[in-house]
């Protein structure tokens, strides 16, 4: 444990960061779940503009991020 107090707010502030961050990535799986399991139009542009937030917040890497765009989207032209 840290024992400098600007160490104890570094922790405390990385623990709501990290809950932050996962609260955020649970909700991105949920919506690209959904996206995936009913490829329509409006819920594969929801998907994209959620993972380009993430990806924009640092949250997710800008090459997964594109990965995955580039899955939802090969989804959706085979959809139709």
């Amino acid at each position: 444990m840290a024992n400098i107090k600007s160490a104890k707010k570094r922790v405390e502030i990385i623990k709501k960061k990290t809950l932050r961050n996962k609260k955020i990535k649970s909700n991105l799986k949920t919506i690209i779940k959904k996206a995936e399991a009913e490829p329509t139009a409006e819920n594969i542009v929801y998907a994209v503009k959620r993972v380009d937030q993430a990806c924009a917040k640092g949250i997710m890497h800008k090459n997964k991020a594109a990965r995955k765009k580039s899955q939802l989207a090969k989804k959706l032209h085979a959809a139709k």
